[in-house]
């Protein structure tokens, strides 16, 4: 305004401030509302903010905590990839996305992300802890699946069983385990364990198409063919 002040410029001018201006009571009422704990209109209010302040990652990051509080794991992870992008070395954003996929049952999406963190930092603690867990894993499914694809279904059984105690606290890799235990026991004719353990999956997922198949296939072994 003062290097130009010409009726245009400063109409512009006095536009981008009244937008500013705006812009920042809707951040101050977005921060109040997430600390409120009503993601929801945090969410709404900072929709309203990134549709003009696309860039800015800060508000990326807090939208993405109010998107996991929500229960919105896939648009938390949408915002968290933009941030990486927009901040360097953001290995927060990295390690927020890898523990999202982990919890989400994603452990080769997870592992790829949490060394995305490592090559930014090799000494973040929470990515190398984070790392090991995921790695330790994924060795253990793929052992497994390797075992499945050679018909060594006892040794597919034992590593998966080494799947859940390695990981008790997320469900997702027990369910899975437990479906893939259902699905060697098939196999291997051991129609007896198998039914039990197919049961169990089919009363936590009742319309798990693999549990159901590996059932109906050792009912089969049993002669019990109305099952």
């Amino acid at each position: 305004l003062k290097s130009n002040p010409s009726n245009n410029e400063e109409k512009e001018a006095q536009t981008q401030l009244t937008k500013s201006d705006e812009l920042q009571r809707l951040h101050s009422q977005a921060l109040s509302a997430y600390q409120q704990e009503d993601y929801e209109a945090a969410i709404s209010l900072l929709d309203e903010i990134l549709a003009v302040c696309v860039w800015d990652a800060e508000l990326r990051e807090l939208r993405a905590e109010c998107y996991i509080k929500e229960g919105e794991p896939s648009k938390a992870i949408s915002d968290l990839k933009a941030a990486a992008k927009l901040k360097n070395d953001n290995t927060e954003a990295f390690y927020k996305i890898s523990r999202i996929y982990y919890q989400l049952g994603d452990h080769e999406l997870s592992l790829s992300e949490v060394r995305e963190c490592l090559k930014l930092d090799q000494d973040h603690k929470q990515c190398f802890s984070l790392y090991k867990q995921v790695k330790k894993l994924n060795k253990q499914i793929e052992s497994a699946e390797e075992f499945i694809r050679e018909g060594r279904y006892e040794d597919a059984i034992s590593k998966y069983e080494s799947v859940m105690k390695t990981e008790p606290e997320v469900p997702i890799y027990a369910t899975h385990a437990k479906e893939r235990i259902c699905h060697c026991l098939s196999k291997n004719q051991q129609a007896t364990e198998a039914i039990k353990v197919c049961t169990e999956i089919l009363q936590l997922e009742p319309t798990n198409v693999n549990a159901l198949k590996d059932r109906a296939e050792a009912y089969l072994l049993e002669d019990l063919y109305e099952e």
